[in-house]
């Protein structure tokens, strides 16, 4: 792929590399909330997505479950399922934006990547706002589901600075009742990555393991309304609990990281994953290219009888 910008010069930088095109956004957010987000590793932002937008979203979750993008790895549900009866077939979709040019625009969403550009690694001197996006999700948590158990991203998800941070914007109102998102504030803080184990909470939490080790009465419940968005530290400890109302919990949760990184996600010492979308600022690694595999998109099972049975 062809980048037009030059890397500015260091002791370091060759002076044949070159950089994707600068993507500028307005500042969202105040110097006092990007502290809060620093000290806190969260931050709420209220009204991020318009209602239109929400319902665009609700629209294609469809549109992918229903085989209207090709992808190897979906399998359309029956013509005969009512849209309700689609929605409540899973609990969510990885990398959708691998397929889809709505989610794939939503990724580059002004307000969201105006945000992130201001905190994504405002704990780095000299960071200039750049960052990429490494993984899209939808989650659907329709009522009755278990939430996940207690998680960091960066566990999954590894960085090379702690800059990683996820943007979850709610499609629903997230309350206590239908399973809101939970944080154990500040928890960040020192890097550490909690160790994990299988849980015994069936009912509470799906098939996905839990960290344990900390105080799980520090954690607070963040309620939001549909469109406010919540953004959320990678070494933050997070999760949510089951939906006991009857009302639906989506959400879009979108992950970034400074992009002067590598991202050594499946890989070790020098691997720099570039399944990956330069979301604001430059890609200073656009000569390296970029990969769209669209049989890494897959629906994330409701159950872990249903996950064993795709393996």
């Amino acid at each position: 792929m062809k980048a037009t910008a030059t890397i500015p010069s260091t002791s370091s930088a060759s002076s044949t590399t070159s950089a994707s095109p600068r993507i500028d956004f307005p500042k969202q957010i105040t110097d006092a909330q990007v502290r809060s987000y620093m000290d806190d590793g969260f931050l709420v932002v209220r009204n991020v997505f318009t209602r239109d937008e929400i319902n665009e979203v609700f629209e294609d979750i469809i549109t992918i479950l229903r085989g209207g993008y090709e992808c190897p790895q979906l399998k359309p549900v029956p013509a005969s399922m009512s849209d309700e009866e689609v929605m409540r077939s899973f609990s969510g979709i990885i990398q959708p934006h691998f397929i889809s040019p709505v989610v794939l625009r939503y990724i580059k969403h002004p307000k969201v990547c105006g945000i992130l550009s201001q905190i994504v690694a405002a704990h780095l001197p000299f960071w200039d706002g750049s960052i990429k996006c490494m993984q899209s999700m939808v989650f659907v948590k329709p009522p009755g589901l278990p939430g996940q158990a207690w998680h960091q991203d960066e566990l999954f998800i590894p960085t090379r600075d702690r800059s990683l941070v996820g943007a979850w914007v709610a499609l629903d109102d997230a309350t206590v009742e239908n399973g809101c998102l939970w944080v154990v504030p500040r928890s960040h803080r020192m890097g550490y990555l909690y160790p994990n184990r299988e849980h015994t909470r069936p009912g509470e939490w799906d098939w996905a393991p839990e960290s344990y080790g900390f105080d799980e009465s520090e954690a607070v419940p963040v309620e939001v309304k549909a469109g406010d968005a919540i953004f959320f530290h990678g070494y933050l400890l997070h999760g949510s609990y089951q939906n006991r109302s009857q009302i639906y919990r989506r959400a879009i949760v979108n992950h970034y990281m400074n992009a002067w990184s590598f991202l050594p996600w499946g890989g070790g010492g020098t691997a720099d994953n570039r399944k990956i979308v330069p979301a604001a600022g430059i890609d200073p690694y656009a000569w390296k290219g970029y990969e769209m595999p669209t049989n890494d998109v897959f629906v994330r099972p409701l159950s872990l009888e249903e996950l064993k049975k795709r393996q």
